[in-house]
């Protein structure tokens, strides 16, 4: 059974910066792509940022320039470095790994931006 667990969730203030990590728990097979989204609350989850096993990266809108994600295969780890952060980015986010037809999800990490 795969897992993703994420940590590094946390309050900061208006402009500060957090950096999430996710974990798998396997060490065998290599995610197609891992991502991370994001729920609001009373609004529907929503990708944040993603990257295949090749590098390839897609950003949402919203966070370019402000977020980085990057991964390291061989940890089975995949990071979201948050800068410049605003209230509306309070949510919670969530690590999701693609392995052929199986998706995983993580748990959830709150972050929470304080004005």
């Amino acid at each position: 059974q795969v897992q993703l667990a994420e940590s590094g969730g946390g309050l900061v203030q208006a402009g500060g910066s957090l950096r999430l990590s996710c974990a798998a728990s396997t060490t065998i097979f290599t995610f197609n792509v891992m991502a991370w989204y994001r729920q609001a609350p009373g609004k529907q989850r929503e990708l944040v940022a993603a990257i295949t096993s090749g590098g390839r990266i897609n950003y949402a809108e919203f966070v370019k320039g402000r977020f980085t994600i990057s991964r390291d295969n061989a940890k089975i780890t995949v990071y979201l470095q948050m800068n410049s952060l605003k209230p509306e980015d309070t949510a919670v986010y969530y690590c999701y790994g693609n392995l052929g037809p199986r998706d995983y999800w993580g748990q959830g990490t709150q972050v929470t931006v304080s004005s």
